[in-house]
This record gives structure tokens, sequence and C-alpha cells, in this order.
């Protein structure tokens, strides 16, 4: 007589965890020049009594070494706006990093920001370095976790993904060529035409590097964008061409089909954020959007769908997530108004 053996419980899904750090960032000011972050990672909690008392839980090590995904800021917006993705990208296998940093905008205002370095991003200086000295800050701080528990060791950082929502968004399209180890780069309401303030002539796109998937994602309503063209055209005071449709069809290289850029249907500049502050920022330049969705969550759930499906395919060379965002790109384009691939 045989006993037949029960089969295996299913293995549960890894727990999110964050965890709290600081950095300097090189060649601010103080007391500018230092960034709070968050690092959220797959946890597989033990029930220890170090976690109980502590309150700290182990990274899940079945996943590691894990890619890492960097999300930075639009002006003026927390890191707990981004949260959110931040979670959706750790559930997915990724560690996700978000940050604020108290600094200098313009002309001596002060807020948070991604710390763009106008000298970087002006014609004397382009091609130089990048355009934020935050994002070698953050990758500086992840080697120092790499180092500690509950990281120790855990880390890909030759397998890095830019991301960025706003002006966040332009500093990672115009820095992911002078970043080792990026392959992959996303930004949402964010393009790279710069200001004729800088010293560019009128209606300048610049290139995003060559050899990086590119996904870029705007909202079909975006007061803010919009409200900001004169930035680019101050002289004839035409306002260009979508600068988001622009940088993709000017600025990102051919890539057989690896790059897209999508228009999301109700969305608007801050859809990226949730919650969304209407203390800060420049949401006031928002108008509602019309023919709303029936779920007005709809076009957040479906951005953080594509750049997790995106990261995860990019990041871990993983054919069924490309599959799923050839998907959710291909016509008729459920929730999306409008997409193309280079």
């Amino acid at each position: 007589m045989t006993t037949e053996r029960p089969e295996p419980a299913a293995k549960s899904e890894p727990t999110v965890r964050a965890l709290w750090w600081a950095c300097r960032v090189p060649g601010l000011k103080e007391p500018f020049d230092t960034a709070h972050l968050r690092v959220f990672y797959p946890s597989r909690p033990t029930g220890s009594d170090a976690e109980r008392l502590s309150g700290e839980l182990p990274a899940d090590t079945d996943g590691a070494p894990y890619p890492v995904v960097l999300l930075l800021p639009g002006i003026n917006v927390g890191q707990d706006s981004y949260r959110w993705l931040a979670i959706e990208l750790a559930r997915a296998g990724l560690v996700a990093v978000t940050a604020d940093l108290v600094g200098e905008l313009f002309a001596g205002s002060h807020g948070l920001t991604p710390a763009i370095d106008l000298d970087a991003a002006s014609p004397q200086g382009w091609g130089s370095r990048p355009t934020t000295p935050l994002i070698g800050a953050l990758l500086d701080a992840l080697r120092d976790l790499d180092r500690r528990s509950p990281l120790a060791g855990l880390l890909d950082l030759d397998r890095i993904a830019l991301g960025g929502h706003s002006a966040g968004g332009t500093v990672v399209l115009q820095s992911a060529a002078h970043t080792p180890g990026v392959r992959a780069v996303f930004a949402y309401a964010a393009h790279t035409l710069v200001a004729t303030m800088l010293g560019w002539p009128e209606g300048t796109v610049l290139p995003v590097g060559p050899g990086i998937p590119v996904l870029l994602l705007s909202g079909e309503h975006d007061g803010v964008i919009a409200s900001s063209t004169d930035r680019y055209a101050p002289e004839s005071g035409r306002a260009p061409a979508d600068p988001v449709l622009r940088t993709f069809d000017e600025a990102v290289p051919d890539s057989g089909g690896a790059s897209a850029w999508a228009r999301l249907s109700c969305a608007n500049h801050f859809t990226a954020c949730d919650p969304h502050d209407p203390t800060g920022g420049r949401g006031f330049l928002e108008t509602p959007p019309s023919g709303a969705p029936s779920d007005p969550t709809a076009p957040r759930a479906l951005l953080g769908r594509l750049v997790t499906e995106f990261c995860v395919s990019r990041l871990r060379d993983d054919p069924a997530a490309g599959r799923r965002l050839d998907d959710l790109l291909a016509p008729p384009h459920p929730g999306l108004a409008a997409v193309r691939r280079r």
C-alpha cells in the first residue's frame, strides 16, 4: 500500500517593506544637500523575535540579486506621492527607491526638487555629465546599503532603471546615457525641450542617449505642460507641438520597437501622484478631464502596469513581461488615446 505525499504548499507572495536612509548630494550647499530616501524591497517574514522587536523584516533572497529602479520626483511633489508605484515595482521583484530633497529651485526659491543642474543642461555643459547629481548620490547610498542588513549582497547595481515624473522625468531622460548600469528609462509628463533662457535656440529638443529602451508616457489633459510652452518659444509666441511627443519622435533613437510612447486617456499631469498634495506644485493649472472614466483610478492603474511590465521585461530579461507590455500597447489600446513604437 502506498501513501500519496501531499503537494507542497504554494509559496506566498513576498511582503513589500521599506527602509529609510539619507545621503549627501555632492555639489549642493548646506543645509540643502541632504536627500532622505525610502528603499522598497520584497521581504519574507520569519516570525522571529528580532522582527517583532525591531519592525525590520529580512529581504526575500529568492529573487536576488534585485535590479533597482530610481523614481525621481516632480518639483514640489513629495516622495509619498510615488509610494504606490514603488510598492508595485517591489511586488514585481524589483527594488524601488524614492527620495525627498529640499533645495534651490529657481531665482532663489526653495522646495522639493530632483536637483536640476542647470549648467549641465546648458549648451556649454551638455553631454559632460548627468543633469542631476541626485542620481549618483542615490546609487552611492545603495552601494552602502548593499553592505548592510537587510539588503546586504542582494542588489544588482548593474541593472538599473531610471524613472521620473515631470521635472524628474526630464532629468532621467537627459541623464540615462551618463549613468553606468542603466538598462531602461521611463518618464511620465516629461520631455527634453529646453528653455531658451539656458542659451539654446528656440524649440531645441535634447537627445536621449542611444541604446537604452525608453517608455515615455503622457496624459491626455496636461494643464501644466500646456501652460509652460512659452519657456521654449518666448520670441515667436508660437506654442510648440506636444513636447512629449516631439521628444519621442526627435530625441529617442529608433530601437526596433523596444521604445514606446503612449498617451493615457482621461489622465492629467498629476495622474502619477497618489496622493496628490494640492498645497504644492502647480496642480491649479489642471482642468478636470472630459469623458472621465467610471473608475477615476483607472488611468493610474494602467500607468502602473505599463511601467512595471516595462521595467521587469528590461531589467530581468523577462519575455513574458515583454509580451504583457506588448498586449497593453496593442490596438485598440484600451485606456490609451494614442501609441507609437520605435
